[in-house]
């Protein structure tokens, strides 16, 4: 087929910025079709291992629940922070299995499951293992060192168990007017509602507190 002139100066001019440009255009094309292949697979591996992470959970459940079997519960919940660490099914996971290892009168292992969690979990899972770990910490009568995990950073909605928590540990330590303090800076940071309240107004009376109603605002 034959062109004319000015189709003849358009294929020049094509050919001439094809010879320039055209390895350049490629390697876009290629890492740009390699970015989003790499995206899709990402999407699709997440999923799959979302889904994953749940069954494994949905069995660490039962393993809790109904066989009692901590044995299992620790198992499973080893194989998701190997497998799924990054999946939030992990850190719920290693807080059942701590919940498991603690009913078991396994203290080490319950502490151990709380750590990896306040290691590797997001903020709110951090706080929630950092309040139990003081609990177990409690119970071992390691006090200092609950008092240590109290001191560090919690998000602001946990301020009232934090407080409350702190309470527990003075109160175990004999330092009792810094207990009240503390049950009264709990009780100030906690909701009407919570639940919880009543019981710290309880052990607030019980070390001969009292609670103090703030003043409604003029």
């Amino acid at each position: 087929m034959a062109y004319d002139l000015e189709e003849q100066e358009q294929i020049a001019s094509l050919k001439a910025f094809w010879n320039k440009y055209g390895n350049l255009i490629t390697w876009v094309l290629i890492v740009a079709m390699g970015a989003y292949a790499a995206y899709n697979f990402y999407n699709y591996r997440t999923r799959t291992q979302a889904a994953e992470a749940s069954a494994l959970y949905d069995q660490q459940q039962e393993a809790l629940t109904v066989e009692k079997n901590n044995v299992k519960v620790q198992r499973i919940a080893a194989d998701m922070q190997a497998k799924y660490d990054k999946s939030v099914y992990a850190q719920m996971a290693a807080l059942a299995a701590a919940k498991s290892a603690f009913d078991a009168a396994d203290l080490k292992t319950a502490k151990a499951q709380l750590q990896w969690v306040v290691t590797h979990g997001n903020d709110e899972y951090q706080s929630v293992a950092k309040l139990r770990l003081a609990g177990v910490l409690l119970d071992e009568k390691a006090y200092d060192e609950a008092l240590k995990v109290l001191a560090t950073n919690f998000l602001p909605q946990f301020a009232g168990d934090v407080a409350d928590r702190k309470g527990d540990v003075l109160v175990a330590q004999n330092k009792v007017v810094e207990a009240r303090a503390a049950y009264v800076t709990a009780l100030a940071a906690m909701d009407k509602k919570n639940p919880g309240r009543q019981l710290v107004q309880l052990k607030l009376e019980a070390i001969g507190g009292t609670v103090v109603e703030p003043k409604a605002a003029a």
